[in-house]
């Protein structure tokens, strides 16, 4: 054993390395395969073609929620492609004898929502899924990322993926945040002081008082917005929060076993002097609550300040200003009171039961400005079950709002919940591409406190300006 320090990510990374090639990729052991129904179609007909099975169906878990309607989901699926899709994953994943959550599974719910609620998720582990936002993971102390469907393909077949070893950066927030401050303010700050493309080529670990104070679920926020600042993902070290919030979940190890588990989780920390090749300071004292007013996560601000002039961006002038043409945004402009039409809470950023408890402490005695559309959509059917069993939802009923279904929804445009060309949506979602939520759509990304306030006002609002 080598007494040189070590960081998190290197502890895991190694100890999966089932072969390295010289000058290329490291073959990893692959711990959690989640599949969905978009993704996986492909790669299963890969199998079929080449006569190949799954090798460990056990490590696999499929769930649908990309392409799921978020309204009657007990009724059959109208859009075709969708009905196809859902109706393979069932197939396929009964063929090859793969665990499936499908619409109306009391376990069914958006992929990265449903793997730490269920225990399936736990320290240490290597974790991919055929979606971006497989990052997520990593605040258990995964290394966790996303896949193609070759990779997909791969993964069922042999347990492994081929993989370069990315550098390793840590990123430090330090101080008390202020009111009204939430992880999605921390994660759109980061990104928008190092831009959408300042992590490229790195895994990130978060470290400092900031999230060492986080929940988990603040934590799952922060690492699922990662690869929106270009990393391979993100990881925070296990600690008490990590073992609280796992302990007594369906999967998660009982006994004697959990208590082995635990020892382990417990060496899993970058130790002292270890190197990274790129660190990063920040002051939670600066961190307001954000919004975004372009067309990539980078491009936010505090939501009191101004949108910047091109001539302070730095980058491409060009660029940043045809992003503020598609938004029908003007340099030097306040965003507070800007009239919005949509709003969204949810997706696997911001559908877990403490965004919908910020929702609801907005919310709470209002009613929902007339002219905007809300789509509350819970990550899960445990999510769901929570919003009404915590009173959640007679607050949200008594202002007007209503529940949805859990499913992807409003994030990406793949269902029939679209932002029309356009309009404009405040949304909790990880990505604001023009054209994400739906063609032409214009997308204002936010913590679920500043959608709560866009939803009673029908203007972007400071949430502070209503928070007792």
């Amino acid at each position: 054993m080598s007494n040189t320090p070590s960081t998190l990510f290197d502890k895991v990374w190694d100890a999966h390395v089932v072969q390295h090639i010289d000058n290329g990729p490291d073959v990893l052991f692959i711990d959690r395969h989640f599949i969905h129904e978009v993704t996986s179609p492909v790669a299963f007909l890969g199998l079929k073609n080449r006569g190949l099975s799954v090798m460990f169906p056990d490590k696999t878990f499929a769930t649908a929620d990309h392409n799921t309607p978020t309204i009657h989901q007990d009724q059959p699926v109208k859009d075709p492609l969708s009905a196809n899709q859902l109706k393979a994953l069932e197939e396929n994943t009964a063929k090859y004898g793969i665990s499936h959550w499908g619409l109306g599974n009391p376990k069914n719910g958006i992929v990265h929502v449903v793997g730490p609620e269920n225990g399936i998720t736990l320290p240490g582990m290597t974790i991919v899924c055929g979606d971006s936002h497989t990052s997520t993971h990593g605040a258990f102390g995964c290394i966790a990322f996303g896949i193609g469907t070759s990779e997909v393909e791969m993964v069922l077949s042999s347990q492994c993926i081929m993989q370069p070893k990315p550098k390793k950066m840590r990123i430090h927030v330090n101080g008390e945040l202020g009111k009204g401050v939430l992880p999605k303010d921390v994660v759109l700050y980061i990104i928008s002081q190092i831009t959408a493309s300042g992590a490229t080529g790195y895994f990130v670990e978060y470290a400092g008082d900031v999230f060492q104070n986080m929940s988990m679920e603040g934590r799952m926020t922060v690492c699922n917005m990662s690869i929106e600042m270009g990393a391979r993902g993100g990881m925070v070290a296990p600690d008490d929060t990590t073992f609280a919030y796992l302990k007594g979940r369906e999967k998660a190890p009982k006994g004697a076993a959990w208590d082995s588990a635990l020892a382990y989780w417990k060496t899993l920390k970058t130790d002292e002097g270890a190197v990274f090749d790129k660190e990063l300071y920040f002051n939670a004292a600066d961190i307001e609550p954000q919004i975004t007013y372009g067309t990539n996560p980078g491009l936010g601000t505090g939501i009191s300040k101004k949108i910047p002039a091109a001539s302070q961006m730095g980058g491409s002038e060009a660029s940043y200003k045809k992003s503020l043409e598609y938004m029908g945004f003007q340099e030097n402009e306040a965003i507070l009171g800007k009239k919005v039409d949509y709003v969204f809470l949810g997706s696997c950023t911001n559908g877990r039961i403490e965004d919908f408890r910020a929702f609801a402490t907005i919310v709470k005695g209002r009613k929902k400005a007339e002219h905007i559309t809300a789509w509350l959509v819970p990550g899960s059917r445990i999510v769901e079950q929570q919003i009404k069993e915590e009173g959640i939802l007679d607050i949200l009923t008594e202002a007007g709002f209503q529940l949805r279904q859990p499913g992807c929804s409003a994030c990406l445009a793949m269902n029939d919940d679209k932002i029309p060309a356009g309009k404009y949506a405040v949304s909790t979602s990880n990505r604001n591409f023009e054209g994400r939520q739906g063609p032409g759509s214009r997308t204002l990304l936010a913590s679920p406190l500043v959608a709560a306030a866009a939803a009673v006002t029908g203007v972007v609002t400071d949430p502070r300006t209503l928070m007792q």
